[in-house]
């Protein structure tokens, strides 16, 4: 299973991941001394809003042009924004440019999870995605700690441009890969027009719902975490997110065969209940030690979500729109998240002392529903069919 295109596409995830998520930490008060305060939850809202429309489109792109084209185009839009943020100064410069920024993982996401169910068996996917999944976490792990040093040590340009740097190593390691897709199409214009059937795979209707219910959370994390750092006196405000994706790096060295073993509904259920535990401590955190606490349980939480959510999919999807299906799956994701954001930019911006304790709140409870509809899904499967298929 792990050939040598596998490891390049982990390479290249794990920079593309660093480019990306370098800046977030640092996007809301950035954005604030632009004097755009009252738009943070924008900040990740339009980010997420292109990433989820483009979702059907680099699905059907990922099933028909390759999956190598469709990668790369993500990772040139991370290296063409990294290098015009310096250059657009004012708000509206600064937020078209973040609604541009979100075809990247609109794009490259899509076609790396199809690329990596096209080069593993079916009984070793859940284990795949986890080995893939270190490497995102990895990225994402060291950008927003990079990104912070570079911003207090340098300048906020510099860090942009280190961004921009990453993603164009991650192009250069894309040229290296072989296309997996078979009966291939060379690319028209054409092709962005969509049947009805083509917008969203209703066969992963279950990770879609559990999915989005869970995602919100991470908007919530993505706009508050800063702001929960500085309240408690944690200057580097990538540390959290170093801490949280450090953590779900440990979960998926040492679980990613979990889902293939025991069923992807089990060890969901279980995740989601570690993420709502997770979200309840957010809420209450007033101490650095409960602040990366907090952050080591939400990473437990996400080392188990994503991966299983990813092989669940794949599960339920078929061969030939395996793109269409992970295109969906990252709907939810990009929606989930867009919504979260939303919320959490409204909390912070009309109800500075009580935010993070309703947004947390929210976001946990939100989780909770999601536990409840997996208990109502595991007991409407066929008892021969939950090993096998979820």
């Amino acid at each position: 299973m792990y050939t040598l295109p596998f490891w390049l596409l982990c390479l290249s995830n794990f920079l593309f991941s660093a480019s990306f998520s370098m800046m977030i930490p640092e996007l809301p008060e950035y954005l604030t001394t632009l004097g755009g305060r009252e738009y943070i939850g924008l900040i990740i809202a339009l980010f997420t809003l292109t990433a989820g429309i483009s979702r059907p489109f680099s699905g059907k792109i990922t099933d028909t042009v390759g999956r190598v084209p469709v990668m790369a185009f993500g990772s040139i839009v991370c290296f063409l924004c990294g290098l015009l943020y310096p250059f657009l100064i004012t708000v509206a410069g600064f937020l078209t440019l973040r609604l541009v920024h979100g075809f990247s993982t609109g794009t490259k996401p899509t076609a790396t999870s199809a690329y990596v169910a096209d080069v593993v068996p079916a009984d070793r996917r859940g284990e795949a995605m986890g080995a893939l999944g270190l490497f995102t976490a990895t990225g994402m792990s060291l950008g927003p700690v990079i990104g912070s040093f570079l911003v207090n040590n340098a300048s906020m340009n510099v860090m942009f441009y280190t961004s921009s740097g990453f993603a164009l190593m991650s192009i250069g390691i894309l040229l290296r890969l072989p296309e997996t897709l078979e009966n291939r199409q060379p690319f028209r214009l054409s092709l962005f027009k969509l049947r009805s059937d083509e917008w969203f795979d209703m066969g992963v209707l279950p990770p879609f719902f559990v999915q989005l219910l869970n995602s919100f959370a991470s908007g919530v994390v993505i706009i508050l975490a800063p702001a929960l750092s500085q309240s408690v006196g944690v200057a580097n405000k990538g540390w959290f997110f170093a801490v949280y994706t450090l953590a779900s790096l440990v979960v998926r060295l040492l679980f990613s065969k979990s889902s293939d073993r025991y069923g992807r509904i089990p060890v969901m259920i279980v995740a989601t209940v570690v993420l709502a535990v997770s979200l309840v401590m957010l809420a209450v955190t007033n101490s650095v030690a409960l602040f990366y606490s907090s952050a080591i349980v939400y990473g437990m939480a996400w080392g188990m979500n994503s991966p299983t959510l990813q092989a669940w999919a794949v599960d339920l999807s078929d061969e030939a729109t395996r793109g269409r299906a992970m295109a969906t799956l990252y709907i939810a994701l990009e929606l989930g998240i867009g919504l979260g954001a939303l919320a959490a930019g409204w909390f912070f911006t009309n109800m500075a002392a009580q935010a993070l304790v309703a947004a947390f709140g929210i976001a946990a409870g939100l989780a909770v529903v999601g536990v409840g509809y997996l208990l109502i899904v595991r007991n409407r499967l066929k008892p021969a069919r939950t090993s096998d298929l979820v």
